[in-house]
């Protein structure tokens, strides 16, 4: 065994514990089908979405760690609901007049209200598509329409059937008893009309592979269950998916987990086992409400790469999946430094240690160097002081602090300095507010500017921190009341960088003037 499988084998990074349990299913039989299969579902109603890049980003993860443990090929599929019947017109799109009259079809029979598809499920499923395509991620397509209509569901369908009451059992335990009257794991599609029917079934015949059932208008039909239809009702979807299918893996939010023995009770039912399942928490919004498609409260994924790369979502992403975490603005910042951080401390570390940082998982092993050579929440603090709306700003401070680095030899620092100005303007200057310093706080930011003005040491962090630190400590108790200080005065924020760092890169004698603006109360 090489020594990063032994390592792996051990690891207690999250990716690596859930792919032990995938390859725990194979520990005795090599899977007959010849691969283990990861899955990820999406519903077409809408466009993809924070939730969707998180849900495929984290399989991605765990089938890469399978694939460092064992040797047997992986998939994964993204199974795209797009028969489900259009329930409400969504309130994002044009032409919604029109789309109105297709209520209840398939949003695959739907016309598509943007006019450049041949419908609105593969409007929305060529949006996923680019959206996945966009992230690297690899994956295979499979839309509902076509797994229904081409007889690749007809074998589950027909066991569906035969299996009829024993399936209805295990759904008419979580239904309430007025829906129990009327409930069918089958939903015929209407031979005329194309609308998904939500009718009781007279007959379900196992022999024939048929279902009978009347039409709204009290029409008496009989349809084969197979061809496309008739499609399941979602959770019995759900489940006899993952049987049609054998897949061995899928994840899904909080929201989803008490379906859960629903899902693996029907795929059992259908004579198939059912694979491992990870349930990860809801994101929250900046007032702990869960994050919504629908409400649009939150971030979205367009507004968080507005701000910083793709790799800070990456490892908000990484962290901690099963803890309900704020997903609002103010994260990206803290975000983009930590992944950082981490680039940079895993060069010097070893294996056991690689395996269990996150940017182990976001790069797959192929981990790049970090070229920020000043923090993401430094450049905001520089953003703020020098009102910069551009990045050349910032770049007069960043080659002064580091004369080595430029825009072609620190990309990354370079794309940063961008996204600093961008995050300035939007967020850090309508919330800046600077106060006047008290008494003691006026003695103590004079002292600071004398000893400033006087300094011809080296312009480094520590030598200038510990100057902060020196005039701080013989007045203030807590410390952290006089760095709190700093921030409010002089930056208008209540928290801030570490201040030595902060005075090198900004300059002694521009700290000079901005001490003697703060305390001339031109600040505040």
């Amino acid at each position: 065994m090489s020594d990063m499988r032994e390592a792996a084998m051990n690891s207690k990074a999250w990716p690596f514990e859930e792919a032990r349990r995938v390859l725990k299913r194979y520990e005795k039989n090599p899977p007959e089908k010849g691969h283990v299969l990861f899955e990820t579902g999406y519903g077409p109603s809408g466009l993809p979405h924070i939730g969707t890049f998180g849900e495929v980003l984290r399989t991605t993860m765990i089938r890469r760690a399978f694939e460092v443990i064992s040797d047997i090929p992986t998939r994964m599929i993204c199974f795209s609901d797009d028969l489900d019947g259009m329930r409400k017109v969504p309130g994002n799109v044009p032409n919604r007049e029109m789309l109105a009259e297709h209520l209840q079809k398939p949003l695959t029979s739907v016309p598509d209200p943007f006019g450049t598809h041949e419908s609105f499920g593969a409007h929305n499923n060529a949006m996923l598509r680019r959206f996945l395509d966009t992230f690297g991620f690899e994956y295979e397509f499979i839309s509902a329409t076509e797994f229904y209509a081409s007889g690749q569901f007809d074998e589950v369908l027909l066991r569906a059937a035969e299996r009829y009451d024993e399936i209805m059992k295990i759904m008419l335990k979580s239904l309430r008893e007025e829906r129990q009257q009327t409930y069918s794991i089958f939903l015929p599609l209407h031979p005329e009309t194309g609308r998904v029917l939500y009718v009781p079934m007279k007959e379900v015949n196992a022999k024939d592979g048929t279902v009978t059932f009347d039409d709204e208008t009290g029409r008496e039909w009989t349809l084969p269950v197979t061809g496309g239809n008739v499609k399941l009702q979602w959770k019995p979807d759900f489940g006899a998916r993952w049987a049609a299918l054998g897949v061995d893996f899928e994840m899904y939010g909080k929201d989803h987990s008490t379906n859960t023995p629903i899902y693996d009770g029907i795929c059992r039912a259908l004579g198939m086992r059912a694979p491992e399942h990870f349930t990860y928490e809801l994101f929250l919004d900046e007032n702990g409400q869960k994050i919504s498609k629908s409400s649009g409260n939150g971030i979205s994924i367009d507004e968080w790469l507005s701000y910083a790369a793709t790799e800070s979502l990456s490892y908000f992403m990484y962290q901690k999946p099963k803890t309900a975490k704020r997903m609002h603005f103010d994260v990206i910042p803290k975000a983009v430094d930590e992944y950082h951080q981490q680039l940079r401390a895993y060069a010097g570390q070893d294996i056991t240690q690689r395996l269990n940082n996150p940017v182990h998982h976001i790069h797959n092993g192929d981990v790049p160097e970090s070229r920020m050579v000043v923090p993401f929440s430094m450049l905001l603090n520089l953003a703020s002081v020098s009102a910069a709306h551009d990045k050349e700003t910032l770049w007069g401070f960043i080659r002064r602090y580091a004369p080595e680095a430029s825009a072609e030899t620190h990309p990354d620092m370079d794309a940063a300095a961008g996204y600093a100005v961008r995050y300035y303007e939007d967020f850090v200057a309508p919330a800046k507010t600077y106060r006047a310093p008290t008494d003691l706080e006026r003695e103590a930011l004079t002292d600071l500017r004398d000893q400033l003005a006087a300094y011809d040491g080296p312009v480094e962090d520590e030598a200038l921190q510990s100057i902060v630190y020196a005039v701080g400590r013989d007045r203030f108790d807590p410390l952290r009341d006089w760095f709190k200080a700093l921030y409010e005065v002089l930056l208008g924020a209540s928290q801030g960088p570490r201040f030595g760092g902060f005075i090198a890169l900004y300059g002694v004698q521009e700290t000079v003037v901005l001490i003697d603006k703060g305390l001339a109360g031109e600040l505040a």
